[in-house]
């Protein structure tokens, strides 16, 4: 399938690759298909971009790999919604920002998908625990180097 970006120009996209929101995404409730597109080989960050409507993309990721504890909790009708019957099928990202020099995560909107029929959902989380822009990266400061012992 083609879909035309603002970022990337037109591109092909593997059609497994494509997620339905049937609800949308909070703010884009007329856009519910997205594609997810990795832009390179070692990324954590990924763009769900907007199938019908090139302006709208959003960077996405992985929240355990910044939140090592982070934790959804699904209600019986989240589940139902998208169709998910087993917690192994569920795949969850964030939306990232930046804010100043900094990469930020919304762990209070988590999206989850099934990633065996690819329908996704938006949460709201009710914990008050999480924040909708939870610290990931700080851009200013330089990458640190690992170093290896032998």
């Amino acid at each position: 399938m083609i879909v035309q970006t603002t970022r990337f120009g037109r591109i092909e996209v593997d059609e497994t690759r494509l997620i339905t929101f049937p609800k949308g995404i909070l703010g884009f409730p007329e856009s519910p298909d997205f594609a997810l597109l990795q832009t390179n080989d070692e990324g954590n960050f990924f763009w769900l971009q907007g199938v019908d409507r090139p302006e709208v993309a959003f960077v996405v990721c992985d929240p355990v790999l910044f939140v090592p504890d982070y934790q959804v909790k699904l209600r019986p009708e989240d589940c139902e919604e998208i169709q998910l019957t087993s917690m192994e099928d569920a795949q969850v990202l964030i939306i990232v920002n930046k804010v100043g020099a900094t990469l930020t995560g919304n762990l209070q909107g988590p999206l989850v998908i099934n990633a065996r029929n690819r329908q996704g959902r938006q949460l709201v989380l009710a914990e008050k625990k999480y924040s909708t822009r939870h610290p990931l990266i700080d851009l200013a400061e330089p990458a640190q180097e690992v170093s290896k012992t032998a």
